[in-house]
């Protein structure tokens, strides 16, 4: 069955690039309804749909047809995807997802400490019946056939406090909240002096994100995890994939990808009908997509 969150759910808290104040409430939605923000100070919905989804390198950004827009919400989409939510309309006052700690550890505790509700609706999950890559330079995005779904992927950063990292991981279950959720957002400080001198991650701080320095971390009491940058890049990718609107039983592989990368993966995807087949879930296959059997007990103790 699909499921929607219990009741509403408030997060406020400031805008990565914008750096201002954001308010945002993640209300219940009915069966077959999918996910959809609405901007309440323009007065207009923009659908959790590939047709939305808008290329963007720093942030993954979902516009409707009047132009208006929401950025940044990859890490809300990770913990709705980890957390098995099918269906909610998300009020926000802006153009940005609140940043707060990086990760999305903090909207999945407030998921789950407002429970979900099973609608009365069959879910839907996207099946990937072959092969699908696309490519940039030395990066790569694959989707792969798999009978749960699964997730690999490999960075590579000059930075010797990063290096090169590698995680694979069938993702059923609490397995995100246990593994990824946690895992924050990082950068080089020397990207963030960048950025900041031309108007964005205005609202990037020590404290929402892990700031390498040649080599060393910069954010008070280091990294969550040994790997946590490898492990942030499967977070967004979880949220990128749920663009989609629904679960997929598949495997996909990121090779030095991006948000622009997974949404360009979607499009290629979409784009052959004999790419992937819609089927309605049982319970044995619900088993094996997240979310199903979470609890609080599943986050790490630093979320």
């Amino acid at each position: 069955m699909q499921r929607t969150v219990t009741r509403d759910i408030a997060i406020n808290g400031i805008g990565l690039h914008g750096g201002k104040p954001v308010r945002m409430v993640v209300r219940p939605a009915p069966a077959d309804t999918g996910l959809s923000f609405y901007r309440t100070d323009l007065g207009g919905k923009i659908a959790v749909d590939p047709a939305n989804w808008v290329e963007a390198s720093l942030c993954t950004i979902l516009r409707n047809d009047a132009g208006q827009e929401v950025r940044t919400v990859e890490h809300l989409l990770a913990a709705l995807h980890g957390c098995g939510v099918h269906n909610a309309l998300i009020e926000i006052d802006g153009p940005e997802v609140p940043i707060l700690d990086g990760s999305a550890a903090p909207f999945v505790r407030r998921i789950l400490e407002a429970g979900m509700t099973e609608c009365s609706a069959p879910l839907t999950v996207l099946r990937i019946l072959r092969e699908v890559t696309v490519r940039r330079e030395e990066a790569r995005a694959t989707l792969r056939p798999a009978d749960e779904f699964r997730m690999s992927f490999d960075i590579a950063f000059a930075d010797p406090a990063i290096g090169t990292q590698t995680a694979s991981m069938g993702l059923h279950n609490g397995t995100f909240l246990r593994e990824l959720s946690d895992c924050r957002t990082f950068c080089m400080r020397g990207d963030v002096e960048k950025m900041q001198a031309n108007g964005l991650a205005l609202g990037g701080t020590l404290e929402n994100a892990v700031v390498f320095d040649r080599g060393r971390v910069l954010s008070p009491g280091g990294l969550r995890r040994r790997d946590e940058p490898v492990r942030h890049k499967m977070l967004d990718a979880m949220g990128d994939l749920y663009v989609l609107g629904r679960p997929l039983l598949g495997h996909y592989e990121g090779v030095r990808a991006g948000h622009a990368l997974t949404g360009l993966l979607l499009k290629a995807l979409l784009a052959d009908p004999q790419n992937y087949r819609m089927e309605q879930c049982d319970a044995q296959l619900r088993a094996r997509l997240p979310g199903m059997g979470t609890s609080l007990r599943d986050l790490p103790l630093s979320a």
